[in-house]
């Protein structure tokens, strides 16, 4: 792996972990196991390799969760597959946590990829909400843009509550109670 590509990879953990404040020049050097002057070289500064960790996040953030969405089911399983994906719940959303960081918010450059994910995931459920009402899954008075901001506020919301109490069911119970609302329900027969 080349410098640069260690660099942005350290950058990314630090960011997850600690946040933009606490991801120091000297941090991602120990982590990227890289000299003193490396950085500068390959960047501008911490903000030039902030950005293009995030960016980087975002983008795998896009490919994994393309993967489920546009997988195989019905809309409802795709969703709920996306619900129901691996995650390291205590850990958090490495794109949605960058919302949290104050010095993130602040820069429109460091913000916009956050912003673009978590708008193309909402945009894209929101797809799949008007698919599963095209073909019957869903009610037919549904706002898939609504239901999507829900399922994304559920996710991100989940991760919030585990990481509050320090245990994975709390976001797993969000998933469940978000799915039980959204399941087809057959209508009573007369």
């Amino acid at each position: 792996m080349s410098t640069s590509e260690r660099l942005i990879d350290a950058t990314r953990e630090l960011l997850w972990e600690r946040g933009y404040v606490g991801t120091s020049p000297k941090a991602i050097l120990e982590r990227a196991d890289a000299g003193q002057g490396s950085m500068y070289h390959h960047f501008k500064g911490k903000p030039d390799l902030a950005l293009a960790a995030i960016r980087r996040t975002a983008a795998e953030m896009r490919t994994a969760v393309a993967g489920v969405l546009d997988g195989p089911g019905t809309p409802y399983e795709r969703i709920e597959a996306y619900l129901r994906r691996e995650r390291d719940v205590l850990r958090g959303c490495p794109v949605g946590r960058l919302t949290m960081d104050p010095d993130i918010v602040a820069s429109e450059e460091l913000r916009a990829p956050v912003e673009e994910t978590l708008g193309w995931v909402r945009q894209r459920i929101a797809a799949i909400v008007e698919e599963g009402k095209e073909q019957g899954h869903f009610a037919p008075g549904l706002d898939g843009a609504e239901i999507a901001t829900a399922v994304l506020a559920t996710v991100q919301g989940g991760y919030v509550l585990a990481r509050a109490c320090g245990d994975p069911a709390a976001f797993d119970a969000g998933v469940r109670g978000l799915l039980s609302l959204l399941a087809p329900h057959n209508s009573p027969s007369a």
